[in-house]
């Protein structure tokens, strides 16, 4: 179990962990990303809403 941890350690030593600048636009992208996919299937869902409602 104690190899297990400093395996661990070493590894995250190798990381290369990105700058502020980097974490900040991966967030942004991925926030935007999300509100676009939230929006896609909202209005997906309001069309095939209205679509049932014309048919029955």
């Amino acid at each position: 179990m104690f190899t297990f941890f400093k395996e661990s350690g070493t590894e995250l030593k190798k990381v290369k962990w990105p700058s502020r600048k980097e974490l900040t636009s991966y967030t942004l992208v991925t926030l935007g990303l999300v509100a676009f996919v939230a929006v896609y299937f909202f209005l997906l869902d309001l069309g095939i809403s209205e679509l049932l409602r014309t048919i029955i």
